[in-house]
């Protein structure tokens, strides 16, 4: 009996940790015209949702397993792709503080910060 009290609780708690993730997704949505997503298992820390924006915006956000992203970008109604490639990948728009940060360094660009 104990057991399914215990299960019962981290059910509701992925629940409402899907409901506060979908929400972000959706805010996210609005403000870029809408999204598409990729979900990624990243180890024990969980799962990372990747958006991408119409207008070429983008973000993440973890959750704490791969189910309750899935459940997230679910009640968020977003189109979710297998892979980060092709054609979603090319929606991103980056500027010069991502290039700066990915390589700029390494290739004698400027520094951050």
């Amino acid at each position: 009996m104990a057991e399914t009290q215990v299960d019962e609780k981290q059910a509701a708690k992925a629940e409402r940790r899907a409901a506060r993730l979908a929400k972000q997704i959706g805010h996210f949505a609005k403000e870029h015209g809408g999204a598409e997503g990729q979900v990624a298992y990243i180890g024990q820390r969980g799962a990372r949702i990747v958006l991408v924006g119409e207008d070429g915006g983008w973000g993440d956000l973890v959750a704490p397993s791969h189910a309750v992203a899935l459940a997230a970008v679910e009640k968020a109604g977003i189109t979710v792709h297998e892979d980060f490639d092709g054609e979603f990948a090319a929606k991103v728009k980056t500027g010069r503080y991502e290039w700066t940060r990915m390589a700029g360094i390494q290739l004698g660009g400027p520094k951050n910060g």
